[in-house]
């Protein structure tokens, strides 16, 4: 059970890599880091067609991850 934990852990992890790295820059530089930070906080910049489906992805694969070395860390060792 440990090691199909760990399996599917390392599989989650390269999904999620490739997930973020796929994904679009919201903004350039540092002034666009904070300002961009802002909008997508409250909401003026929506994401549409892929970005959307690679950011429910990667929040889906970071939940998982997160879950998964849960599993691995405390309750299976």
């Amino acid at each position: 059970m440990v090691e199909f934990v760990n399996i599917v852990l390392v599989i989650d992890a390269v999904i999620m890599i490739v997930l973020v790295l796929l994904q679009s820059g919201k903004s350039e530089g540092l002034s666009g880091a904070i300002s961009g930070g802002a909008e997508q906080l409250f909401g003026k910049q929506k994401a549409r067609g892929a970005d959307l489906i690679l950011h429910r992805g990667t929040v889906v694969t970071g939940a998982l991850f997160f879950i998964l070395a849960f599993l691995s860390a405390y309750v299976l060792q």
